[in-house]
């Protein structure tokens, strides 16, 4: 029997305290903590970025969240490394519970088949290269914009690639993220995503909004108005799909190891969605 949505971060985290998701947490211990950084500047593309995402090893299972880098305190690692999931979980920084969250989540219900995830495989190739055939994998999920549906796509956490696959499919975005800056063809970042919400048909989001704390707006205003909501996510794969059927429509979830950490072939799982 599937379980019911969850419809509020909080509120999951509770039931996963309350052992409603599976074993009791208490029991459940991290074996391992490590954060994986890098910077990237595509050939071809004017501007660079930085990654910082704090990872935690839970039996089979990684469990994932990022970070601003150079802002994870110096004793995080040690708080997590051999830690209770239960205690984790209510540990005073944000990333690190959403990790311990992902983590126990994928422990419990890792991503199969039988679990609603439908596995698409990324080539290998160039960093570049598998970008942009990730970028395919995530925006395909949202409606196809034949009848104006959707409009206008709210981005929440600008990635290039995904920006320029909606520029294939001639799909109007206006791009968000906390970062603020312009996009590789120089349009304004808006720094505001709740206050681009009502004017957007659609929203494509990175997991990081669970990191961050603005996961919980998004997912309130697409229940409330029906709104497509598609999330990509490295940041809590494993927590975003329990959210499909409570305003989120469909996920990438992109379990560690992610896309851009070697050439070889790799494997988004995809839920929900019209593909």
């Amino acid at each position: 029997m599937r379980e019911p949505p969850a419809r509020t971060v909080t509120g999951l985290l509770d039931g996963v305290r309350a052992g409603l998701h599976g074993p009791d947490p208490a029991g459940q211990r991290v074996a391992l903590a490590f954060t994986t950084a890098q910077a990237v500047r595509h050939e071809g593309r004017s501007g660079g970025y930085r990654n910082e995402v704090l990872s935690l090893r839970l039996g089979a299972a990684v469990g994932s969240c990022a970070v601003e880098p150079g802002t994870l305190t110096a004793g995080a690692l040690d708080d997590c490394a051999g830690a209770r999931v239960a205690d984790l979980l209510d540990h005073p920084l944000l990333p690190v519970r959403i990790a311990a969250l992902d983590a126990y989540l994928m422990h419990v219900r890792p991503h199969a088949p039988e679990h609603g995830a439908r596995p698409h495989p990324l080539p290998a190739g160039g960093s570049l290269y598998r970008s942009r055939a990730r970028a395919r994998a995530v925006v395909d999920l949202l409606p196809p914009p034949a009848g104006g549906s959707p409009g206008r796509v709210l981005v929440v956490g600008v990635v290039n690639s995904l920006l320029e696959r909606l520029r294939e499919r001639g799909t109007r975005y206006v791009p968000c993220d906390l970062k603020g800056g312009a996009t590789e063809w120089g349009e304004p970042v808006r720094t505001d995503a709740l206050a681009e919400l009502e004017h957007c048909d659609a929203v494509l989001a990175s997991g990081m909004t669970l990191g961050n704390g603005t996961f919980q707006p998004l997912l309130d205003h697409a229940a409330a108005t029906g709104k497509p909501l598609v999330m990509f996510a490295q940041t809590g794969s494993a927590v975003l799909p329990r959210f499909l059927g409570a305003g989120v429509t469909a996920v990438s979830a992109e379990p560690y190891p992610f896309f851009w950490l070697d050439g070889g072939p790799g494997t988004v799982h995809r839920y929900g969605g019209t593909r």
